[in-house]
């Protein structure tokens, strides 16, 4: 008779209370309070992170890009960098001659403007302008449109004022301005770089609140479809936002620091990370406590237990997300290199919470953090009959029946599906073409490029020796793509010289910010090479250029370094080189087959027109770090397994009695990375389904099918070289010959 069944209640609640000892109780309470503590204090950072945020592409760049370098010489031959806010506005059938009184009026009292600027300070104070020299309206060549460039100065526009960053003052202020031009029925926008970037900033503006409320309603619908109750989902989710609060405490003093730099996308990928990992986390903890408690009278004693068994799949994991997070220091981008240690805190702060504080409520709460489902010794319904129910029970079977037709099959499937890779377009994206919403700089690039060159107002730079400026400008004159190349950044003024060069402009002929005009940047940097080896090229579209150019250098940096980071952590934890490498090449592989879904679907169904070149790295590092969770939960437990039933059985075992937690896991992973969808921005859709369908596609198909069929298929290789693949649990296997098949078997298992 089973050891629990020979007690009676009251013995049963006797025992209970020895196994739980006063100094466990207080060091439960000690804990909880303290987590308290963390996340009233973490809660803020959070809030104020957003402050800290660089969203403009010039800050990502690394100091040797060569539009960077062009950047940082131009200071030379004036005062300040500049950032153009341009002002287009146009009227049906044409302009009327009282409407370029207007717009020269507007251009010559926009710099004394104030509307939401700090007190005593006027627009002027924000623009790169002698004194006393005027804007200027310039009508287009078809009469229909005028437009004035407004030279912004970066650094004074790159600041907060009381949270409230300037740019955004800056462009209201603008905007304020404009009403006489509205008013007299033109149809008028702000655009340039400066209103894309201020369009950007206001994207994100507020949505850091609403993003996390998302992924925690989500994830909590979920958990109350698992546990199906209504106390033990609060104690995850408080779980996941003391993770997220204790990480948001260090970043933003890191970031405050000046040590790592914060996008708006870094920090919306900081939450869904943490609630997403916390409660993979959470699921796998619970689960076996549960599954314990079935079996000790001791909540004690089971929690001990769980906590021992989880602790080394829980750690593992950790260690792969964070590592192969800190792998993105490597990039040359700072908006990738930032995001590693911004995501790497964050999973540390959720694996601490994991460990710690939902161990500690799950002291507090005995039992009865269950309810009504309360977990009795061998009295509540057998978990693995419910598993069984929902098909874990047969997968197992199928696996077991015919392991390499199931492999094979599978990875033939992800072939087919991998072979749609190439038609993935990643190599930039128009700015214009980046929202997913209507915004005014989009309307307004429409509207310049509908009437002027589309590059007006952002020309392309370029830094030339001296000596060689009339053979570059006589390239410059024969470029396609390419008009009104001048020698100075003053039409018809002497051309300064400094330190032997000189700086040439010109205007694209397509829209600064498309991939078109990326194109013919890049044409025009090695025509000018051919003139002088010394000759740089810079402006806003040389630094798109840059910017693709070091997210392919990035990949190919950073991808080999992350592969190998987590191969030599599943060498260590599995105790083999065998599993390990056919895990790597299971992952690798159904990376590659998401990707090439997600071709046809950015192409077919959404119709995106292209991507932000370091989508493919992002896509990697979370379905590599995070998508061998799955694998490492399945497999360490097929190796606890193994020692006794030999590998066969192990394996079987293991997929049958973990296929609805790990299950679970990754549908709370993807549903968190989905609710990235709520920013209204292409990278992140993108992100967010190559997360989210990989997830499902390693969850529900590579770690359910492909890998426990192989690892079935080889038998006691999958350990090699270990001492489990010389005696594959043969001497215990034996004294357990009696039993059932492991998919077969009705014990309580994890899941």
């Amino acid at each position: 008779m089973a050891r629990g069944l020979t007690k009676s209640p009251e013995q049963r609640r006797a025992e209970e209370r020895v196994k739980l000892p006063r100094r466990v109780l207080l060091g439960a309470i000690a804990l909880v309070l303290a987590w308290f503590a963390i996340g009233g204090v973490g809660g803020q950072s959070i809030g104020q992170l957003s402050s800290l945020q660089e969203n403009d592409a010039a800050s990502f760049l690394p100091e040797d890009a060569e539009s960077t370098l062009v950047t940082n010489a131009l200071t030379d031959f004036q005062d300040d960098s500049t950032l153009p806010l341009i002002v287009v506005a146009a009227r049906d059938g044409g302009l009327e001659p009282t409407d370029l009184e207007l717009a020269q009026t507007f251009a010559t009292e926009l710099p004394n403007a104030t509307g939401e600027l700090p007190e005593g300070t006027t627009l002027a104070d924000y623009i790169a302008l002698p004194p006393g020299t005027p804007l200027q309206a310039v009508p287009s060549e078809d009469g229909e449109a005028f437009l004035v460039v407004v030279p912004l100065i970066a650094d004074e526009v790159d600041q907060n004022i009381e949270e409230e960053p300037v740019l955004e003052l800056v462009t209201s202020t603008v905007a304020e301005e404009m009403a006489p031009l509205e008013e007299a029925g033109l149809t008028a926008y702000i655009t340039g770089p400066a209103g894309f970037i201020s369009d950007l900033s206001s994207a994100f503006a507020g949505i850091d609140g609403i993003l996390l409320l998302v992924a925690l309603v989500v994830v909590l619908v979920i958990l109350l479809i698992v546990y199906r109750s209504p106390i033990l989902p609060f104690a995850v989710l408080l779980t996941a936002v003391f993770g997220l609060a204790a990480a948001g405490y260090v970043v933003y003093r890191v970031a405050d620091a000046g040590l790592i730099t914060v996008s708006g996308q870094s920090q919306g990928i900081l939450s869904i990370l943490v609630v997403g990992a916390a409660t993979d986390y959470a699921l796998l903890l619970v689960s076996r406590y549960k599954e314990e408690l079935h079996v000790h009278d001791s909540t004690w004693t089971a929690l001990k237990k769980a906590w021992r068994a989880t602790i080394e799949p829980i750690s593992a994991s950790a260690a792969t997300v964070i590592l192969g997070l800190l792998a993105l220091v490597l990039a040359d981008l700072k908006g990738t290199s930032g995001l590693g240690p911004v995501a790497a805190l964050g999973i540390s702060g959720a694996y601490l919470a994991a460990i710690t504080f939902l161990p500690a409520l799950l002291v507090l709460g005995r039992r009865w953090i269950f309810w009504p489902s309360v977990p009795h010794v061998h009295t509540a319904e057998d978990e693995n009959r419910l598993a069984n129910r929902l098909g874990w029970r047969r997968v197992a079977e199928t696996v077991g029946r015919h392991p390499r037709r199931t492999w094979v099959t599978v990875t033939i499937g992800l072939l087919v599906a991998a072979a749609f890779l190439p038609m993935l377009r990643l190599n930039g994206i128009a700015q214009s073409d980046l929202f997913l919403t209507d915004v005014d700089s989009v309307a307004g690039q429409e509207l310049l490029a509908e009437h002027f060159d589309a590059g007006s107002g952002s020309p392309v730079q370029i830094l030339a020796p001296e000596e060689a400026a009339e053979d570059a400008l006589a390239v410059l004159e024969e470029e396609e793509g390419v008009s009104d190349p001048t020698i100075g950044l003053v039409p018809g003024a002497p051309p300064q010289v400094v330190n032997g060069n000189v700086i040439l402009q010109a205007t694209l002929q397509d829209a600064a910010d498309s991939p078109e005009a990326v194109d013919t940047v890049e044409r025009v940097r090695d025509d000018l090479r051919t003139v002088d080896e010394r000759i740089l090229v810079g402006g806003q579209t040389a630094q798109q250029l840059d910017t693709r150019q070091a997210a392919d250098r990035d990949f190919l940096v950073v991808a080999p370094v992350i592969i190998l980071v987590v191969f030599v952590i599943l060498v260590v934890l599995l105790r083999a080189i065998m599993a390990p490498l056919f895990l790597m090449v299971a992952n690798v592989l159904s990376f590659a087959a998401t990707l090439g879904i997600s071709a046809l679907v950015f192409n077919y169904l959404f119709g995106f027109p292209g991507g932000d070149p370091t989508t493919v790295l992002y896509g990697f590092v979370f379905l590599i770090a995070l998508g061998i969770d799955y694998s490492i939960f399945l497999m360490t437990r097929a190796r606890e397994e193994s020692k006794v039933h030999g590998t066969r059985k192990g394996v079987l075992r293991a997929l049958a009695v973990t296929g609805g937690v790990i299950t679970s896991a990754g549908i709370v992973l993807a549903a968190t990375f989905g609710a990235l969808t709520v920013i209204p921005l292409v990278f992140l859709a993108q992100i967010a389904f190559i997360v989210a369908f990989g997830v499902l596609l390693d969850t529900l198909i590579v770690r359910s099918l492909l890998v426990p069929a192989f690892a079935v298929d080889i038998g006691r290789w999958t350990w090699w070289p270990s001492r489990l693949w010389r005696n594959d649990g043969e001497e215990s296997a034996k004294a357990a010959a009696s039993e059932d098949d492991p998919a077969d078997r009705e014990a309580t298992p994890v899941a």
